[in-house]
């Protein structure tokens, strides 16, 4: 009896595989996505509907810069059909995406330009002009990221492009509505000095015309120098500042710290690198921000 060449079988498994891959691979015939933390499932998310499947590889209320990843997100990331990420935030995820999904990667700093932090960066002991990955924070940059999404997605699902797009939309024309609240509210300020834990709303402070002092730099783990800690001081004294914030996910005792020396109080303002309440959203937690600065900054309706 002839045996059938073992190569041509091996082709047929091959272009099998490969034909299953191009399919949508999800049970309920959804994309699956990854997400590398918070905002960019909720982008993710709103943009791709019914139509994806989006695993958030930062756990909620976990520290996103440190993230170590299992080996079942590892799988997550191989099987992936889009992997949204932003490259140099997360080296964990940076490096997974590299060596499991490199063609399926959308890293969303291609969407926008990262900027540089403030001075506070060289006054604490950090490199001058060290990069702010908190984009998120400008209503404006994510819808950018939004749109470049919504491609990205068609790219990997083309009979549905015009959902994504119209989703991205959507999302859009919400952000604008944020933003201009936003505007609207900051706009009537007694101050405009933001006094936080951490120099991670670089954007946020520069959309609303806001200074931001930072009391350590980009790195929330970094410790301030003595001397630092008196700057920020002397700067709160001098500007009336009358709150410190602090972000969650992060101690406050170097914001109480500021606040005791200049008899100020301390309020939390969320970088939303994660979130702790199942029930909060992007908006809602910006909409909270946006109430904490009103108060602080003393700014009249």
């Amino acid at each position: 009896m002839m045996r059938r060449p073992l190569i041509p079988l091996l082709v047929l498994a091959v272009m099998a595989a490969l034909s299953g891959c191009a399919t949508r691979a999800d049970a309920g015939g959804r994309l699956p996505v990854v997400a590398a933390f918070y905002p960019l499932q909720f982008v993710s998310e709103r943009v791709g509907g019914d139509l994806v499947t989006v695993t958030n590889l930062t756990k909620p209320g976990a520290e996103p810069h440190d993230v170590e990843l299992s080996p079942r997100q590892v799988a997550r990331i191989s099987d992936a059909k889009v992997a949204v990420y932003l490259h140099g935030f997360q080296p964990a995820v940076d490096d997974a995406i590299e060596q499991n999904a490199a063609a399926r990667g959308f890293d969303v700093s291609s969407a926008v330009t990262l900027e540089h932090a403030d001075e506070a960066e060289e006054e604490s002991g950090h490199e001058h002009g060290a990069t702010d990955p908190h984009v998120w924070l400008d209503p404006t940059r994510l819808a950018a990221i939004g749109d470049a999404v919504a491609e990205r997605l068609a790219l990997a699902d083309p009979p549905h492009a015009a959902d994504f797009r119209a989703r991205a939309a959507t999302l859009r024309q919400q952000l604008t509505e944020l933003d201009g609240e936003f505007s609207a509210a900051l706009s009537t300020c007694q101050r405009r000095e933001l006094v936080t834990g951490h120099t991670a709303f670089h954007y946020l402070a520069e959309r609303y015309h806001l200074t931001q002092v930072g009391i350590t730099g980009v790195d929330p783990e970094a410790e301030p120098s003595p001397r630092r800690l008196a700057e920020v001081a002397a700067d709160a004294r001098a500007h009336g500042t009358t709150t410190i914030f602090f972000e969650t996910l992060v101690s406050p005792k170097v914001a109480e710290t500021i606040a005791r020396e200049v008899g100020a109080t301390t309020a939390v303002l969320d970088p939303l690198e994660g979130l702790i309440d199942p029930d909060a959203d992007y908006f809602s937690v910006m909409r909270a921000n946006l109430a904490s600065l009103t108060t602080a900054l003393g700014c009249t309706s």
